[in-house]
Formats: structure tokens, sequence, C-alpha cells
């Protein structure tokens, strides 16, 4: 009896989000806008001012989302959230069509600070007691995708390219008598500080850090720490080159010397958004 009850209240904000999206989510353009603008205020845990949600998206419990000033939310996008988790989408956050962020328990946490962009196809997907963090002013390119266990957090002012993944957990395959998927996970998180330059196409595996303003050359796998203001290339991803702090000086450490890093004027990587 007590569970029902402890039920009860999701059921009702789902049944309610359900019945307002069905209502108004599909008004065409401007009409539309103004409509989910006025009525998605009863569902949202909080809506800011001058939001535009377009036609055709699709949120799962309302309630657990909330929204800041000036967000634009384009066609196609989903957003799902359960229970006790929390979808936080800050000032002016833009989300391109076809954007799907998902809580897959009621423990997961999401936040997406200020001015953030995640274009076309982004998908982020947090487990069981995971979060994302995804700092001001911060750009996702097309189809990358973030998931994990685990804690991700992404700084400010990052540039990530397209069709990058970053995933933060591992399966347990220890024991060859057992299904892998039967001998569950680990996990550290990831941390990406702030300024950091990801190219097409880059993988980004559990427990790593990449450190300030560095520099990630497209198809890179990066398995390890990258120190601040490096460029690294390659698979696995290995430094070969140290940014510097100087605009008019580069700066090489003797362990640079050491390793034979070249200078970062000198050398030419493809990273395109």
């Amino acid at each position: 009896m007590s569970h029902a009850k402890l039920q009860s209240p999701s059921r009702w904000t789902r049944s309610k989000t359900l019945l307002v999206t069905t209502l108004v989510g599909w008004v065409p353009l401007p009409i539309g806008v103004k409509l989910r603008n006025l009525l998605y205020r009863s569902i949202f845990q909080q809506t800011g001012k001058s939001v535009c949600i377009q036609p055709d998206v699709e949120f799962t419990d309302a309630c657990c989302l909330d929204v800041g000033d000036e967000v634009k939310i384009c066609r196609g996008v989903f957003i799902n959230t359960r229970g006790n988790s929390r979808i936080s989408l800050g000032n002016q956050v833009h989300l391109e069509r076809d954007v799907r962020i998902e809580c897959t328990t009621s423990s997961g946490k999401v936040d997406i600070r200020d001015n953030v962009r995640l274009d076309r196809g982004v998908d982020i997907k947090v487990h069981k007691g995971g979060q994302t963090e995804i700092g001001d002013r911060t750009y996702i390119g097309p189809y990358s995708c973030l998931s994990g266990y685990g804690h991700i957090k992404i700084g400010k002012d990052c540039l990530i390219a397209s069709h990058s993944a970053i995933y933060a957990h591992n399966y347990n395959f220890a024991d060859p008598t057992q299904k892998i998927k039967e001998q569950g996970y680990n996990y550290k998180g990831i941390a990406i500080e702030d300024d950091c330059w990801l190219g097409s196409g880059v993988r980004v595996l559990d427990g790593v850090t990449i450190g300030q303003g560095s520099v990630i050359g497209a198809g890179a796998v990066v398995t390890k720490d990258i120190p601040p203001y490096s460029v690294a290339v390659g698979v696995p991803a290995k430094v070969i080159s140290r940014r510097s702090r100087d605009r008019d000086a580069l700066s090489i450490d003797d362990k640079c010397l050491e390793s034979k890093i070249v200078p970062n004027n000198s050398i030419d990587i493809s990273i395109n958004l």
C-alpha cells in the first residue's frame, strides 16, 4: 500500500505531462510557441522568460525539468526524466533538432549551464546514480554521445566536435564463463576542464581528466589523463606538443624535450567542428 502511494505522484505528473503536450505540443509556429510557453509552465518544475519550444518536442515527466530564460528547444527533441532525477537547462541554452537527454533511473542528474548549445542529434544518457554537467558557453557538435554511470563534468567554453563519444563506465569481463552483461560494471568518472577543443570523432574513456586548454586531434582515443595546455593525437592519444600561455613565446619544458615532443607551431593535425 505504501509503495502505491509513493508511485502515484509520479504517475500523476507523467499523465499531466502527456495531457498538456498532447493538447498543444503539435500546434505550429508561432501561435504554438505562445501556447506552449503559457501552458508548459504548469508542468515544468521551473520556467524562465521568453522560452521557445517548437512543435513535436517530447517530455515524459516535465515536473523534473528546470528551464531558464530564453531557452530554445527545436523539433524532435526528447527529454526523459524519472522519479527524483533532475534535468536543468540554464539561460539561453539551445537544443537543436533530435537532441536526446535521458535519465534512465530515478537518481540521475543533468545540469546544462548558461549559453550551452547542443547541435543536432546529441545524445546524453545518465544511468543509475550518474551525473552530467556541461559548463557555460560550451558547444557539443552533431551526433556526439555522452553516457555513463559515473560523473561526466565538462567545463566552460569547450568545443566538442561532431561524432565524439564520452563514456563514464566500463563493463567487467574477467570471468569467461559468465556473460559480460551479467558481470556488472565499474566507473570512475570523466572531467574535461575549461577551454578544451576535441576534434571530430574523439573518444574519451572512463577515468580520464583532460586538462584546461587542451586540444585533442580528430579521431583520437583518450585513455589516460592529458595535462593542461597540451595537444594530443592518435590511438591511444599521446601528447605531441604543449600550448604556451604566453602568446608571444612557445613554452617547452624539459620533459617535452626528453620525450621529443615537437613545438606546436610545427604540427599539422585535422580538427574539425
